[in-house]
């Protein structure tokens, strides 16, 4: 049985790019079971300002310039922001040679959340998803502000936690000095649920958006791995990558050439930062793949669990800088969950898979770089683009 849905799902997208999150706005807009809404951009990876540029270029990269794309939240609900510049750069998105520059503007005439909201409720009850890849404060807000869209979607799909203690058999990742740890960004707490607990806290325990909710946690995310063999898929070559000495190399479509510097960046810096040197793990894109291919994710025949935030600790910009800090911060943004027992048929609870069909994830993305390949405005590469990749 084919594990995407037959209908079209209607799919507002809250990002914060992000190398990852370019993968999830390419698999959000091509492919033919999504039915993408709008797009909003968050503090997180970078600034806003970063964010919002990085999204726009993404979508004219992708063909999609018909998308609109709105700013959102510059910082949490109750704290100073953070961002992620030893994985993402200081722009967010460093490390690729042919990224358009924006040629429309964001839309700022229409609030972010009003928009988030005008666009879900007009679509047929339980039929749309909202989808949050990075920090959840436009998320949160839109909830709190029109309470009665959490009943009329259909579900909520974040990328965003680590559970730890087993879950998976997934490698979490080690840091110079600690080794094996839970969380990216402090051993306890991945960076998403860090960067505003609050946000998470409210939408995880909230009683009617909880129980339609998909978390895609690094226990899930860190077994889709960017190896070599699927940096070499990206580029759709037949022989793959060519040999440095190879005369007269073959040259990738301009939008697979793009996906693969922003893949081959992302690998180097987690390599570095968590000595994951097989692939850096692609996680954003499964929290779009859950909305229209559930199937694709093993959640051990239903497992639900209930699902809480740690809140208290100190918000710094990198906990790893001293101890001081680290004291500090505590297990702030660590997600705690319990298993939820099963009551006349059915568990209510938040939706945490153990596992997943990998090989179909990869050919759902080469299949959205197919048809992104269609409509992208990107001009052919230089001869010498290989040379950049040496």
């Amino acid at each position: 049985m084919s594990a995407e849905t037959t209908s079209v799902t209607p799919l507002w997208l809250d990002v914060d790019p992000g190398h990852d999150d370019a993968f999830a706005l390419l698999l959000a807009a091509h492919n033919p079971n999504v039915h993408l809404l709008g797009v909003s951009t968050v503090h997180g990876n970078a600034s806003l300002e970063h964010t919002t540029q990085n999204g726009l270029s993404i979508l004219e990269a992708i063909g999609c310039r018909d998308i609109p794309l709105y700013p959102g939240a510059s910082k949490p609900l109750v704290r100073d922001a953070v961002h992620a510049a030893s994985i993402h750069g200081e722009s967010g998105l460093d490390g690729t040679t042919i990224m358009p520059k924006p040629v429309r503007a964001a839309v700022r005439d229409v609030d972010c959340v009003e928009a988030m909201y005008k666009a879900l409720i007009t679509t047929p009850p339980k039929t749309a998803w909202l989808v949050a890849t990075g920090t959840l404060t436009n998320a949160a807000r839109v909830i709190k502000e029109h309470p009665d869209l959490a009943g009329h979607l259909k579900g909520f799909s974040i990328m965003g936690g680590a559970i730890g203690g087993g879950f998976t058999d997934a490698p979490l990742g080690r840091v110079a000095g600690e080794g094996e740890r839970v969380g990216n960004w402090t051993p306890y707490a991945e960076f998403n649920i860090y960067c505003d607990p609050e946000a998470a806290q409210f939408l995880l325990t909230h009683p009617i958006i909880a129980p339609k909710t998909t978390i895609m946690p690094l226990d899930v995310t860190h077994q889709v791995l960017g190896t070599p063999s699927v940096q070499s898929k990206l580029l759709g070559l037949p022989g793959g990558i060519p040999a440095r000495d190879s005369p007269n190399k073959p040259l990738p479509t301009p939008i697979r050439a793009l996906f693969h510097e922003i893949m081959t960046f992302f690998a180097k810096t987690y390599a570095e930062e968590f000595a994951l040197t097989d692939g850096p793990p692609l996680h954003d894109p499964l929290a779009v793949a859950a909305t229209f291919a559930p199937d694709l994710f093993v959640d051990n025949g239903g497992e639900r669990f209930a699902v809480r935030v740690v809140t208290d600790g100190e918000h710094r910009a990198d906990p790893a800088l001293n101890l001081a800090d680290a004291e500090a911060v505590g297990q702030l943004g660590r997600t705690l969950i319990t298993e939820v027992a099963e009551e006349e048929g059915r568990r209510e609870g938040v939706r945490i898979p153990r596992t997943l069909d990998v090989p179909r994830f990869w050919d759902l993305i080469d299949q959205a770089l197919a048809e992104a390949e269609k409509v992208s405005p990107l001009p052919a590469l230089e001869a010498d683009w290989w040379k950049t990749r040496e």
